[in-house]
């Protein structure tokens, strides 16, 4: 009778995380001899190949990816698992780990994280910025315990929390003929370098809600990772962006930039908190969520 041992789900995900033995046994701190014995010997007690050779790689056959997605979803429960206890044993409260899926959402979070770190000092928060718009699937697999996101995905087991309003709003720099317009008309984006953060344009709100539906392209997309570069990009001239009108009045004291609405009713948007269903009675996350709640902008 075969017992499936986490040390071969280990295996399994290291060879697809490295793409082979010796580097697998290398970040497993194994020999490449023992990790080779391991493998032939599950793989004689299952009766099936859980690879196949393709060349110089390694292709996982059905029943190996089979086995890699129970890995992918058992061994972050158990290491998430064992750093809780661990926390217990140092009389911490526990580790919170947010996901970012919102770009211009960073400056409000560190305004949170500052009086959460003061009111909770036995728990670590981390930052996860390389869950940019794959958060979900990071929640699921307790990479990270909550998700920072303008764009809920509800999935049963997940759950969302609306923590502020805002509103999207067009940003143009000195002597640009709308800064002083009521709003901007999509039309009026056609001869415009639209300054955008490096993301799909069908996760931008000024494309989905605001330029597609009007059949409008502007003259040039430039995206820009920084908001600090983006702003000083607009406040030269040489462009426009979309950011929440919040972050454009932080800016507006120091950066020669206005805002101006997208559309005569403006464009609405919510940020989201998200956490599994079964966190949900934490006390040190309900407490960050409902810290999130009581920053009104």
């Amino acid at each position: 009778m075969a017992t499936l041992e986490r040390i071969h789900l280990a295996i399994i995900r290291a060879v697809d995380q490295h793409g082979s033995l010796t580097a697998a046994a290398e970040q497993l701190h194994l020999t490449q001899s023992a990790l080779s014995h391991t493998v032939r010997k599950l793989e004689d007690q299952l009766g099936v190949a859980i690879w196949r050779r393709e060349g110089r790689s390694l292709q996982p056959t059905q029943a190996g990816e089979y086995l890699l997605a129970v890995a992918n979803r058992l061994l972050p429960q158990l290491n998430h698992a064992e750093e809780r206890i661990r926390q217990f044993a140092r009389g911490e409260s526990g580790a919170l780990r947010i996901g970012m899926e919102c770009h211009p959402c960073y400056q409000w979070l560190l305004k949170i994280v500052s009086p959460y770190l003061a009111a909770w000092p036995m728990v670590d928060v981390d930052v996860k910025q390389k869950f940019q718009f794959g958060g979900i699937g990071a929640l699921f697999g307790y990479e990270i315990d909550m998700l920072v996101t303008p764009d809920p995905l509800y999935k049963p087991g997940l759950r969302f929390e609306p923590v502020f309003d805002y509103e999207q709003v067009l940003v143009v720099g000195p002597g640009h003929p709308l800064r002083h317009a009521p709003h901007a008309q999509a039309e009026q984006l056609v001869e415009e370098t639209l300054i955008t953060y490096p993301v799909s344009i069908d996760r931008l709100d000024v494309y989905t809600q605001f330029l597609m539906p009007a059949g409008i392209q502007p003259k040039r997309h430039k995206p820009i990772e920084t908001t600090d570069i983006m702003l000083q990009m607009v406040a030269s001239g040489r462009g426009v962006a979309a950011l929440p009108r919040w972050l454009v009045d932080e800016y507006a004291a120091k950066l020669d930039i206005a805002a101006v609405k997208l559309g005569e009713h403006g464009i609405a948007k919510q940020i989201f908190l998200g956490i599994r269903e079964t966190d949900a009675d934490i006390d040190y996350l309900s407490a960050f969520v409902q810290l999130a709640r009581g920053d009104r902008r």
